[in-house]
């Protein structure tokens, strides 16, 4: 059964939205007027957004064309490509009429903002105010995602199409606007205590708020050049890990939290594989920095905690430098990046509960083979909503998922090893860091990287952010439409042909 294709509107708000979100970095400048020479490099790309958006909704909606497709979530895909592909070219465009980055770095720093990924391309210490905030909003927002955004302030018939196609699994209300909203006032009321925080220990209100920012959307821009780790501060440092922690869980645990729910808090499986993992992590990275680096062991363990919280959490601050560590903390660091946060949160990752999965059909399959074949064991596992039988189904996509992301960690490594001319720890490092949209960095990213490892990173960071299947179903639909334009396009030509 086909569809057919009637999808203008909401790529028109999407634009719109966007082109709002670029221009909110221009309420700093009565605080910093020295940034007032950068008004019209982010006004030019907002006011472009914002008027082709007004076009494109207020033209006159034609409610069916000729293009035919097989399912909604095709559509659906190709308008969430389409938004973060122009969220990430208009999102590029103040660095560029600023003169802060090219064209290419440009590009990588939005893709890096809007996936809330974390690396960067900016010497931060010589930024502007205004171009920080840009960051961190950007991430911020990522966060929560464009349809989200769009979802909180109008809804129509595809919303739920589009809502499930950019990667929000749940639904923690029965209405979907209401959801929407909901997990956006808990979003702003964690950055509101998070900043709060922060200036009770000592930053100033603009790091309090570009760091919440970045740290309750797991993003990991900082306005500092050695991140976290500048200000030397284990208050900061705690409160920092508190608000990765909240940015990497599931936003209907999130929910269970705020109404006080704590027994069932505890009985979700992604929540208690959160804390085995870190359990298991943290005292590993920790043996091995205070062997080889000589640190003590309260030293050796704070610093462990943080790094590996950051990593696990997708956030990407750090404390230290990673090009002293030791081989084994390394691979622990790389193994938390790879399997990243919550499944509906802001964070990237193959994402804990796939993990989990993984090893409890695993599990199953050798006791199986150990046991008697009477024995019949229905699996199940507990989410914020209830307990969840793992079937056949859940199975077979959690496993398709976890081989394609691997398969695509594996040739990004290696086309990182080509294009950075790194060692294979580097690359296996960076690019777990770019498709898991953490941030860490051993190294290879900075202001000097070429443009083909920028790519690379680029690619990595958009299929770590839309959940992989959503960016092929979207190209997939975007080769559909191209291809039936020239069909149709064929057919009138040789009728009119014919006619003559």
């Amino acid at each position: 059964m086909t569809r057919k294709f009637s999808n203008r509107s909401n790529i028109g708000k999407l634009m719109l939205l966007i082109g709002i979100l670029i221009a909110v970095p221009l309420v700093i400048v009565p605080f910093y007027p020295q940034d007032a020479g950068y008004i019209l490099p982010f006004l030019l790309p907002s006011l472009g957004s914002i008027t082709l958006g007004s076009i494109l909704c207020f033209m006159r909606k034609r409610e069916e064309s000729t293009f035919e497709w097989r399912s909604s979530m095709q559509r659906s895909s190709l308008t969430v490509l389409f938004a973060w592909g122009w969220g990430v070219l208009v999102g590029a465009g103040p660095f560029v009429l600023g003169g802060q980055l090219t064209f290419a770095q440009a590009l990588f720093e939005a893709v890096s903002g809007w996936t809330t990924t974390g690396l960067s391309v900016m010497d931060v210490s010589a930024t502007p105010h205004i171009y920080l905030f840009h960051r961190s909003f950007m991430q911020f927002c990522g966060g929560l995602g464009f349809v989200m955004m769009m979802v909180m302030l109008v809804q129509d018939k595809q919303s739920m199409n589009l809502y499930n196609a950019e990667g929000h699994p749940d639904k923690l209300l029965p209405n979907l606007k209401k959801t929407a909203q909901t997990i956006c006032l808990m979003y702003n009321a964690f950055l509101v205590i998070g900043t709060a925080a922060y200036v009770t220990a000592g930053m100033s209100l603009f790091d309090a708020v570009n760091h919440t920012m970045c740290s309750l959307s797991t993003g990991g821009f900082s306005t500092r050049l050695n991140s976290i780790g500048e200000y030397n501060s284990r208050t900061i440092e705690l409160i920092t890990i508190i608000q990765m922690l909240i940015g990497t869980t599931n936003f209907a645990v999130l929910l269970l939290l705020v109404k006080r729910k704590w027994k069932q808090v505890l009985k979700v499986s992604e929540v208690r594989f959160l804390f085995l993992v870190l359990l298991f992590t943290v005292p590993v990275t920790a043996f091995s920095l205070i062997k080889s680096l000589n640190m003590g062991i309260g030293e050796g363990f704070r610093r462990a905690l943080f790094d590996v919280t950051s990593a696990l959490s997708t956030t990407g601050y750090s404390s230290m430098s990673y090009t002293s560590w030791p081989p084994l903390a390394v691979a622990m660091l790389i193994l938390t990046m790879l399997i990243g946060g919550g499944i509906g949160s802001t964070a990237g990752g193959l994402k804990l509960t796939r993990v989990y999965l993984i090893l409890r059909t695993t599990l199953q399959n050798i006791r199986k083979r150990l046991s008697s074949p009477r024995n019949v064991e229905t699996l199940y596992y507990f989410r914020a909503q209830g307990k969840t039988t793992i079937d056949s189904t859940l199975a077979m996509d959690t496993s398709g998922f976890v081989t394609t992301y691997f398969i695509l960690y594996i040739t990004g490594t290696l086309l990182l090893t080509q294009t950075a001319d790194c060692s294979l720890t580097e690359a296996m490092f960076e690019f777990a860091s770019a498709l898991g949209t953490v941030g860490l960095s051993i190294g290879i990213t900075s202001p000097a990287t070429n443009t083909a490892t920028l790519v690379v990173e680029m690619f990595g960071m958009i299929l770590g952010r839309l959940e992989i299947f959503i960016v092929f179903i979207g190209f997939y639909s975007a080769g559909s439409l191209i291809k039936q334009s020239f069909e149709k396009m064929r057919h009138a030509y040789f009728s009119h042909i014919v006619k003559q």
